[in-house]
């Protein structure tokens, strides 16, 4: 009888790739739907922000509880490897610890129950990874580390500089996917606009977009776009292919100059708005951003020049981050703000940003969707995603009519909206097949 093995996978897409590497590596195992059958129970950790450390230990402690004797519980990932020596002391849940380097060898260190932190991060190589989630579209990892010095970021601490895959062997892991049915490719990194500068090209995703254009894949899109490692001929790159779709997904973190100097973000507002202004530019542009709120030395006139401007400019998406003072980071040691004027900071800004959501979606009134199959919401509605948007984190379309019988999980249809549901999802009539 085969083991079984129950697997979660917290934060990023970025660690959800390397959780599909761990499933490839483990295909001798089943997997289990609940944690009290598994022999095998993995936590590919998160150890960005406090609320997603909180997450990751508050999962190990209840997949602990739940285990039955004799399993092996295995910690992995981000927050294992940033507090190993802490973890393994205090931590005695836990079996198996492992780092950000130990993705590819997960079956070896399970079979041998030994903990192991490689020192440097892992790559990935030519590996069979176990896509989950969905049957057409993937996510594609361009890269590990950051040579950025932002004030408030830990990942360099624990992920090292940037260190990019070659070009072919992106391209390579792309082509074996459209070969199994995959159409829709997400490409993600800490700075996906400084990939391959590690390697002396400094427009490396204009070269990638290159590479795509050749290839028979319906759509792409690229995410973590750095301000000052952006380009206006990257921008015009994107806006020009027939492949990669006008998806323009940079956080800003701040606009006040002074703010932008304190964060140590490289840029300048000027520099900022000169990007924007061409993106927003271009036909069907879609713009996601984020920002920190309460980062250290932000003064009240810093905090109205960011809502003045995030209430003037148009954006898609925001997504807003209460700071959180991280050991080892510059910000870390300067004079933090109160709780609850960060509070009430992020309360503000997140009416305006809901009011910029509500905003885009009145915009949308026949669209090009991708069908994911029946709602989880009801088994009377279908769930589609627009063919421009990223997965999971930009809305779903409800679909409460169809005028046609072809009816596929990955094809390409045409929607009528009807009307806005909730803050994110729109409501709409299945046309007609269009892929």
């Amino acid at each position: 009888m085969m083991k079984k093995l129950y697997l979660v996978s917290l934060g990023c897409t970025k660690n959800l790739v390397d959780s599909e590497v761990m499933l490839g590596r483990l295909k001798d195992y089943t997997l289990s739907d609940t944690v009290e059958d598994a022999d095998v129970i993995i936590v590919n950790s998160c150890g960005f922000i406090d609320s997603a450390k909180e997450e990751s230990l508050r999962t190990v402690f209840e997949l602990h509880s739940q285990r039955k004797e004799g399993s092996l519980l295995v910690m992995a990932g981000c927050l294992s490897e940033r507090y190993k020596e802490e973890l393994q002391k205090e931590l005695i849940e836990v079996d198996l610890f492992t780092g950000v380097g130990d993705y590819a060898k997960i079956d070896q260190l399970i079979k041998e129950k030994r903990s192991s932190f490689t020192p440097q991060v892992y790559l990935i190589q030519n590996e069979e990874r176990v896509i989950t989630n969905s049957t057409y579209s993937a996510y594609i990892k361009l890269s590990e580390g950051c040579n950025q010095q932002c004030s408030f970021c830990s990942i360099p601490l624990f992920k090292g500089k940037l260190q990019s895959r070659p070009l072919e062997l992106v391209v390579d892991e792309v082509k074996r996917l459209i070969d199994k049915g995959f159409k829709d490719f997400t490409f993600i990194s800490q700075d996906s606009s400084s990939y391959l500068r590690d390697q002396g090209e400094k427009e490396g995703l204009i070269k990638l977009i290159e590479a795509l254009e050749k290839l028979d894949l319906f759509t792409a899109r690229i995410l973590y776009l750095y301000p000052s490692t952006t380009s206006l001929d990257l921008i015009d790159a994107i806006a020009s292919s027939s492949k990669v779709v006008n998806y323009f997904d940079m956080p800003l973190q701040h606009i006040s100059n002074s703010m932008l100097k304190v964060m140590r973000r490289g840029v300048d507002q000027d520099k900022i708005l000169t990007l924007l202004e061409r993106m927003r530019t271009v036909p069907g542009s879609f713009l996601r951003t984020a920002f920190i709120v309460g980062h250290p030395q932000e003064e009240q006139k810093d905090f109205l020049e960011l809502k003045k401007f995030l209430e003037r400019f148009e954006f898609d998406r925001v997504t807003l981050f209460e700071y959180s003072a991280e050991e080892g980071t510059k910000a870390y040691l300067l004079p933090q703000i109160p709780q609850e004027i960060k509070q009430e900071r992020l309360e503000i800004l997140e009416e305006v940003a809901k009011r910029k959501v509500l905003e885009s979606l009145e915009k949308e009134k026949e669209i090009e969707v991708y069908l994911d199959g029946k709602s989880k919401e009801s088994d009377l509605l279908f769930s589609a995603r627009k063919t421009l948007w990223a997965p999971e984190i930009d809305g779903e379309v409800l679909i409460n009519q169809t005028l046609t019988n072809d009816l596929e999980v990955g094809g390409v249809y045409k929607v009528r909206i009807s009307e806005i549901v909730g803050e994110d999802k729109l409501l709409g009539t299945l046309t007609s097949r269009i892929a």
